[in-house]
């Protein structure tokens, strides 16, 4: 009860008290509730009512704050407005929206200005599905910005309530450890990311683990829409489906296949006009060729390039962007015919190790992207995944500085410590769990 109580204050503060640019203060909340969630699985594992209701507490704490560490919350909500008001999100951006004379948004400027100036030019990535969400949250957030954040994180606390459901039903298929399934329930950085803000990886991750379990208890048919609408909701899975050749055979594969991408069209019909596809295609490029924020190998490539070769900075990033796509793919494949995937423990295996290699490799790895890697970690022996969703709050430095620079010096501690801990588990431990981690 202390170490929830404990919990309970210090997501308090993390909640109602913490400016992102307070870096020393948020990665010492950040470790302390890491640490109590450590204990408390570590002592209440087998006591599933007291963990539920601990980690659904945790939570509610934030039910009336606004976001702290992301503004992305506005743009949702500029999205929803806008398709309440009959306008379709992806076929204008949100400058030139807002000078028109009568927009039909409620508190359009504020939404505007919340929205920071590089998602204001930029059309909508956010795919159908994730936007239907923003629009029921417009709905019935009735104009209110807050009214509208708390319809979203009610959804999200949902979805990762769905997560632990059928997390567990598919641990026990596995022959695993329900208890496994709170090491995502509890962690910090997805009750601090998700529920606090506002990210939407939960509800992907609801659709992609159901989705999964159905897969495993034979009932795929059933499973190819759930795919897809966790891929409506965020594109990754996508990377997975290569993978399935093995698993399903090549005729019951290219059938899943089939079924999953008419689902998606389906979801995608609503919001389909001719300058739809063109749109779409140009912002999601931009997380290839133009963004970049806590990388490793990109870092690296880039500070080669330019001191020894005197490359240019954008031109470089466009390159690596394509480059590092194509690559992506090839291990995709290349892991779908070279690894026994006919089994669910092996084929979640090696989509945690394409997921992996995407995020070593991208320019691009927001710290509530690692929550994927946490959700796949816990049905395999790897546990590289949560000492990363830990070391990942280094990244947010940048924000403790007015122009956003990173600092190499907690990105190389970031990477090397996760790298070394995945190389531990490989070469030492042969992928096996690590004593506190053990059942």
């Amino acid at each position: 009860m202390l170490l929830v109580l404990g919990s309970i204050l210090f997501y308090t503060s993390f909640a109602y008290d913490l400016n992102r640019e307070d870096f020393p203060k948020l990665i010492s909340l950040v470790a302390a509730v890491f640490f109590l969630h450590y204990k408390l699985i570590q002592l209440q594992k087998w006591n599933f009512k007291f963990l539920l209701i601990s980690g659904i507490l945790f939570r509610l704490v934030f039910l009336l704050a606004e976001p702290n560490l992301s503004q992305d919350f506005y743009r949702f909500i500029w999205d929803g407005e806008l398709i309440k008001n009959g306008v379709n999100p992806y076929l204008d951006v949100p400058n030139n929206l807002i000078l028109q004379p009568h927009l039909p948004i409620s508190n359009a400027q504020q939404l505007f200005d919340g929205m920071g100036s590089l998602s204001a030019k930029h059309f909508s990535n956010y795919p159908p599905l994730n936007q239907i969400i923003f629009t029921i949250a417009a709905f019935l957030g009735g104009g209110s910005i807050l009214g509208s954040v708390i319809v979203m994180r009610l959804t999200i606390v949902l979805a990762d309530l769905g997560i632990l459901y059928f997390g567990r039903k598919l641990l026990q298929k596995l022959n695993k450890s329900n208890h496994m399934a709170f090491w995502y329930f509890l962690n910090p950085l997805v009750i601090i990311e998700l529920t606090g803000n506002l990210h939407f990886e939960g509800v992907m991750l609801f659709f992609f683990v159901w989705s999964l379990y159905l897969i495993a208890d034979k009932k795929w048919l059933a499973a190819a829409p759930i795919y897809a609408m966790s891929i409506m909701i965020k594109l990754v899975p996508i990377l997975f489906l290569p993978l399935f050749v093995k698993y399903f055979g090549f005729k019951k594969s290219v059938l899943f296949y089939i079924m999953v991408g008419a689902s998606c069209v389906l979801l995608l019909l609503p919001f389909y006009s001719s300058s739809f596809i063109d749109n779409y295609s140009e912002t999601v490029g931009l997380w290839f060729s133009n963004f970049e924020f806590n990388s490793s190998i990109y870092n690296l490539v880039k500070h080669i390039g330019i001191t020894f070769f005197d490359a240019k900075p954008w031109i470089l990033i466009k390159d690596y962007g394509k480059w590092m796509a194509i690559i992506v793919v090839i291990t995709a494949v290349l892991i779908a015919f070279l690894r026994k995937n006919q089994k669910m423990g092996t084929l979640i295996t090696s989509m945690l190790m394409v997921l992996t290699t995407y995020y070593f490799l991208s320019s691009t790895v927001h710290p509530w992207y690692i929550i994927f890697l946490l959700v796949l970690a816990i049905f395999t022996e790897y546990r590289y995944a949560i000492v990363w969703s830990l070391l990942v709050i280094l990244s947010y430095w940048a924000y403790s500085n007015s122009d956003f620079t990173e600092s190499f010096w907690l990105l190389a501690i970031e990477y090397i410590a996760v790298m070394g801990f995945l190389i531990y588990e490989i070469v030492v431990k042969g992928g096996k769990k690590l004593h506190f981690f053990k059942k």
